[in-house]
C-alpha cells in the first residue's frame, strides 16, 4: 500500500519541509511493496532534503540493512508498510528491534487499510517510534520522519554520553589503582583512546624534571621517542601549565609535534589538555584532533576531566617519589659501599635498593671492630620509607655505640630490643649479630627473626647455622648465642629477604634455593656476592643486603 498524498501541499511548506530534512541530512529506508507508492514516498522526502533507499519487501530490507552494517552507513529511519508481501511491517519491526546492530533504527509505520486503534497498539508494541495512516499530506510525512530521527538521535547521543561517562569512570578508576607513574600514565592513555576512539598520549612532568609518558597500546609504533622528543614535550607542558591551570584550546601542529608518541600516519594535529597537580607538577593528555571515526562535541571536555583526574592521582605518587628518594638518599649515606680493611678476614657488602618504582625499606648492614673480634651485622626494618630508613639509621648509631661496652651478640641483641621498645613501640626489626674471631675462626651468632647465616664450603657444600630468636621490639626472652667454626676455606654469608622472597613463594623454598646457588657459586666472598645477584636480585620488590666474609689466608 503507497505512502501517497492527495495533494503536493503549498510551495511554501514544502521549501519549510526541504529546509528541516537537509539540514537533517538522514537517510530514509522505504519498505513498500507498491512502486507508485516508493515513488510518491521517495518524491515528498527527496524534496524535503532527505536521501532515500526504497525496497520493495522485508526482505529486501535486511538485506539492504545488512549490506549497510558491513560499510557503517545505516540509514537514519524507517518507513514501513504494514501490509508486506513476505512478512507483516510488525513483523519486520520486531525482528530490527531484537538485533543489536539494528534495533536502536527508528521505524515509523504507515498504512491505509489497518487503521483501527488495535493496529496502531500493534505497531507500538512490535517496537514502532510512529504509526501513519495513509493517505498523509506531505507536511505530516516529514514532521513525522523528522521528529523519529531527532528522537533517535537524541536517544543514541544521550546512550554514547552514557557510555563515555562510563569509560571515564573506568578509567578514572584504573589511574587511581595505578601503583606507579609509569602505569598511571599508561592508564590514562588507554582511557583517552577508548574515549576519543584515536591514539592517546599521556605525561606527567615530575619534579625532578623527568618525564614519565603513557601511550595507547592499539597501535603499530615503529619510532620511539627519543630524549629531544621527550624535553620538546617537557616545554610544552610547562608553556601550557604556566599560570592558568584551567582548560585551554591550544593545538599544536602536527609537523611540531615530537615524533614517536604517535603511531606513524597520524598527521593530525594534537590537542593537549593540560592540569596541574596540587603542587604545581604538570600534567597532560594528549590525542589527535579528530580521531578515526570523529570526535563528539563532549570529548574535549571528558578528556579534560580525565586530566584533572590524572592530576588528582598523580600527586600521592609524586610525593612518594620524593620521599623515596629521600630514603634512598638517607640509606646510601649510612651503608658505605665498601668496609674498611681488617686484619685477617675479607668482608664484602652489597646493598641494591628495589627496583625503580618500589618502596625502600629498612635494610641495612654493618661491620664494626671490637676488641674481641669483628662484629657484623645485617638486618631489616619492617616498614618502608622515610620511618623504616630513620629507624635503621638509629639501629646502627645504637649498634656502634652499644659495641665500646661489650661484642656479646646476644647482649647486644637484648640492646637494640629495649632501644626500641623505648622510642619506637610500635616498630619491629630483624637482625642477625654475628662476632667472628679472626684467629681462631670462631663465630659467636644471635638471631633476632632473620634469616640465619649461610655457611659455604669450598667442596660445594653449604647450609645454615641453626640460630633463632624473637624479633626485636617485642621484648622476650632472647636464646644464648649459637657458636660455630670457620675454616680458612668456609665463607660466612648474611642476607636480607629481599634477596629472596617472591610473593606466593614459601620462603623455605626459595632458602632452598638461595642455598643451592651458594654451594655451586666460584670460590672468593666477592664472586659469591656477585653470583646470588645475578640469580636472585633482579627487579627485586624489596631492597637486599648482603655481607660475605672469609678468614684471610696467609
Amino acid at each position: 500500500m503507497g505512502l501517497t498524498a492527495d495533494d503536493t501541499g503549498t510551495e511554501a511548506g514544502a521549501e519549510a519541509g526541504a529546509e528541516a530534512g537537509a539540514e537533517a541530512g538522514s537517510a530514509v529506508l522505504v519498505v513498500d511493496d507498491a512502486p507508485a507508492g516508493r515513488y510518491a514516498t521517495g518524491a515528498v522526502l527527496r524534496r524535503a532534503g532527505h536521501r532515500v533507499v526504497p525496497v520493495a519487501s522485508a526482505g529486501e530490507a535486511l538485506a539492504e540493512l545488512d549490506l549497510r552494517l558491513r560499510s557503517g552507513a545505516l540509514p537514519d529511519v524507517a518507513l514501513v508498510d504494514v501490509g508486506l508481501p513476505d512478512m507483516s511491517g510488525f513483523e519486520l519491526c520486531r525482528r530490527l528491534k531484537a538485533r543489536p546492530p539494528t534495533a536502536a533504527l527508528p521505524v515509523v509505520h504507515f498504512s491505509a487499510a489497518s487503521v483501527a486503534p488495535v493496529d496502531r497498539c500493534r505497531g507500538l508494541d512490535a517496537g514502532g517510534e510512529a504509526y501513519l495512516t495513509v493517505p498523509a499530506e506531505p507536511e505530516e510525512i516529514q514532521a513525522v520522519v523528522r521528529a523519529a530521527v531527532r528522537g533517535a538521535r537524541m536517544r543514541n547521543g544521550a546512550e554514547a554520553l552514557v557510555r563515555r561517562l562510563t569509560l571515564l569512570c573506568e578509567t578514572i578508576v584504573a589511574v587511581q589503582a595505578a601503583r606507579t607513574l609509569d602505569e598511571l600514565a599508561g592508564a590514562a592513555a588507554e582511557g583517552a583512546a577508548r574515549l576519543t576512539r584515536s591514539p592517546a598520549a599521556v605525561f606527567v612532568l615530575g619534579e625532578d624534571g623527568h618525564l614519565r609518558s603513557g601511550t595507547s597500546r592499539a597501535r603499530a609504533r615503529t619510532t620511539l621517542p627519543d630524549a629531544g622528543a621527550h624535553e620538546a614535550v617537557a616545554r610544552l607542558l610547562r608553556r601550557l601549565t604556566d599560570g592558568d591551570p584551567g582548560p585551554h584550546d591550544t593545538v599544536v601542529p602536527a609537523p611540531l609535534w615530537p615524533a614517536g608518541f604517535f603511531p606513524p600516519g597520524v598527521t593530525e594535529d594534537a590537542r593537549p589538555a593540560p592540569a596541574r597537580t596540587e603542587n604545581g607538577t604538570p600534567v597532560c593528555v594528549a590525542t589527535p584532533v579528530r580521531g578515526p571515526r570523529g570526535a563528539t562535541p563532549d570529548t574535549p571536555g571528558l578528556v579534560a576531566r580525565l586530566a584533572q583526574a590524572t592530576a588528582l592521582a598523580a600527586q600521592p605518587l609524586l610525593m612518594y617519589q620524593v620521599e623515596r628518594h629521600v630514603a634512598l638518599t638517607l640509606q646510601h649515606g649510612f651503608l658505605p659501599k665498601r668496609v674498611p680493611d681488617f686484619p685477617g678476614l675479607d668482608v664484602v657488602v652489597r646493598y641494591v635498593p628495589a627496583s625503580r618504582e618500589t618502596e625502600i625499606g629498612g635494610d641495612f648492614y654493618a661491620v664494626l671492630s671490637t676488641p674481641d673480634g669483628l662484629l657484623t651485622a645485617v638486618g631489616d626494618v619492617v616498614g618502608h620509607l622515610l620511618d623504616a630508613a630513620t629507624v635503621m639509621v638509629e639501629i646502627r648509631h645504637a649498634l656502634r655505640a652499644y659495641c665500646v661496652e661489650g661484642s656479646d651478640p646476644a647482649a647486644l641483641a637484648h640492646r637494640l630490643d629495649r632501644m626500641l621498645q623505648r622510642y619506637h613501640p610500635d616498630v619491629t626489626a630483624t637482625v642477625c649479630l654475628a662476632l667472628v674471631e679472626p684467629g681462631s675462626g670462631r663465630v659467636r651468632i644471635a638471631n633476632a627473626g632473620h634469616i640465619p647465616p649461610l655457611i659455604v664450603r669450598d667442596r660445594g657444600e653449604a647450609e645454615y647455622v641453626k640460630a633463632a630468636g624473637p624479633l626485636l621490639g617485642l621484648g622476650l626472652d632472647r636464646p644464648a648465642p649459637t657458636e660455630a667454626v670457620l675454616w680458612p676455606t668456609d665463607r660466612l654469608l648474611m642476607v636480607t629477604d629481599g634477596l629472596v622472597e617472591t610473593r606466593g613463594i614459601d620462603l623455605s623454598l626459595s632458602l632452598e634455593q638461595l642455598r643451592v646457588a651458594a654451594a655451586d657459586a666460584p670460590a672468593g666472598t666477592a664472586a659469591l656476592c656477585d653470583t646470588l645477584l645475578h640469580c636472585f636480585g633482579r627487579d627485586r620488590e624489596d631492597d637486599i643486603a648482603m655481607l660475605a666474609l672469609r678468614l684471610r689466608l696467609g
